[in-house]
């Protein structure tokens, strides 16, 4: 019974190790949701998104505007700043670092999933 007693406490601290890894560090293959974020809020969040190419890709210099699809079929314009990576145009599904305004999302980096 001693045994038994000395194991339980290891074991909850593992469980419990292993619950926050999966849950707060594994990021998913599921597509975020515009709705997550508050437009009143310009703190930098990450999200995933399906891109609309078939919308079109407007560029004028460093200025990019493009439109995306959340999870819930939200289509939101993103616009920002910043270099696309190369491959873009035939991406289904990209990360965006930005926030949302009231225009849309402001982008401050495109990544390719």
């Amino acid at each position: 019974m001693k045994i038994l007693q000395k194991l339980i406490l290891p074991i909850l601290i593992i469980v419990a190790i292993v619950l926050v890894y999966e849950f707060y560090f594994v990021k998913g293959d599921d597509l975020g949701s515009y709705s997550d974020f508050d437009p009143n809020n310009s703190a930098v969040k990450e999200i995933r998104v399906q891109l609309l190419v078939d919308r079109g890709i407007e560029q004028h210099g460093e200025e990019v505007s493009f439109f995306t699809s959340d999870k819930n079929g939200k289509v939101v314009q993103v616009s920002g700043s910043f270099i696309l990576p190369e491959g873009f145009e035939n991406a289904q599904v990209i990360i965006l670092k930005g926030h949302l305004n009231q225009n849309g999302f402001h982008a401050h980096e495109v990544l390719l999933d």
